[in-house]
């Protein structure tokens, strides 16, 4: 009786023992950490390279007068767009008009010079042949013939710049755009010619426009070693494909293309300019406005991807947490590239695209410390 006793009482604290054991397992794994993590993701694209820079027209015209006079009217509203050929300002045409008939009345009494000069020197060939006249007098009237023709083309040639300085009373836009505001009001006398003349009003194309903008000696030279290559073809040869975004825009909707790139390395900056054209129908675009520009950085390649805000900073070196084989977490230094799709960086090297890298609870976590996996997908969140 005593020894049956004695079994049950060791079979009773044995089982005892054993659900304390099992008890004290759970809490363990119950106070576990839970992480989600995820591998990954590879995918195959193009890398971009983005760079800061601003709109410029491509054409930009100071409107000025040619003649000088009197401003009479004006026919532009500031601020418009106006399109090559319309009158903008004329100046006071009436002492030009008066050149113009005094160089006519010119032309006209030229001419009748040389008509008589001509009925004299028929005259004096005929008196030649009699032997009326000597050759001296002959060659006199001959030579006078020539002097009202040279005159006669001199009269001419004021009457041309008489009428050329009265149409140039007229100021007409040189080219289509957006035409600034008037600089001098009606009624001032303005200064026209080829030197110190009056700037008027000031006119920018905008469709298309210019994109410039810097990049460095560092990028200049893998652009170069990439067309080297056979990678990516350089932007002095093929028109790359270049988007741009607006200070209050999120994406980059306005696409473009290089059309320039300069023939030298500035060396007071360690830069090279660039340049993009976009058109501009809808005008958005202004000469001056600011822009974030993005051009292709590399050749299509697989590429390995992770959210950008999981990787952290120590000192100059990036990082990112990972579960190892024994659920612990450890500490994977890495080499990371430019973002793609607005929140997953590229990874250059540090990972080989097997890791289960930490997304969450990355304030609560530190290297060796051991953690509960949640099932997770490749490329995916737990």
């Amino acid at each position: 009786m005593k020894i049956k006793l004695i079994k049950l009482l060791t079979l009773s604290v044995l089982l005892l023992s054993t659900l304390s054991s099992c008890q004290k397992k759970e809490e363990v794994q119950q106070q576990l950490l839970p992480v989600k993590v995820l591998t990954p993701i590879t995918e195959k694209l193009i890398e971009w390279d983005e760079y800061t820079g601003r709109f410029e027209a491509i054409d930009k015209v100071e409107v000025r007068a040619r003649v000088s006079g009197y401003l009479e009217s004006i026919h532009f509203k500031d601020g418009d767009y106006v399109d090559a050929g319309k009158t903008l300002f004329i100046i006071d045409q009436r002492p030009f008009d008066l050149a113009v008939k005094e160089a006519r009345a010119k032309v006209e009494s030229v001419e009748a010079q040389k008509e008589l000069s001509n009925r004299n020197l028929e005259r004096a060939e005929k008196l030649l042949k009699a032997g009326a006249i000597s050759r001296q007098d002959y060659d006199s009237r001959f030579e006078q013939e020539k002097v009202t023709q040279a005159e006669l083309a001199r009269a001419n040639a004021a009457l041309n710049t008489a009428l050329l300085n009265l149409k140039f009373t007229e100021v007409k836009a040189p080219i289509s755009g957006r035409i600034s505001r008037h600089t001098v009001s009606k009624g001032n006398l303005i200064s026209g010619g080829d030197t110190g003349a009056t700037v008027l009003t000031t006119i920018v194309s905008t469709d298309p426009i210019y994109f410039y903008f810097d990049a460095s000696e560092a990028q200049l030279l893998k652009y170069i070693r990439l067309d080297r290559s056979g990678e990516r073809e350089a932007s002095r040869s093929k028109a790359n494909p270049v988007f741009v975004k607006l200070i209050d825009e999120d994406d980059f909707v306005h696409e473009g293309h290089m059309n320039f790139v300069d023939n030298e390395v500035d060396q007071s900056t360690g830069t090279i300019q660039g340049r993009a054209i976009f058109k501009n129908s809808d005008g958005i675009l202004e000469p001056g406005m600011f822009g974030r520009a993005r051009l292709p950085g590399s050749g299509l390649h697989d590429a390995l991807l992770v959210p950008d805000d999981v990787i952290g900073t120590d000192q100059n070196q990036k990082f990112v947490y990972i579960v190892d084989a024994e659920n612990k977490v450890a500490l994977k230094f890495i080499e990371i590239g430019p973002l793609h799709n607005e929140n997953l960086r590229i990874v250059r090297s540090g990972l080989d695209g097997t890791e289960k890298v930490i997304i969450n609870n990355l304030m609560k976590i530190r290297p060796g410390m051991p953690v509960q996996v949640e099932t997770k997908e490749t490329g995916e969140e737990a």
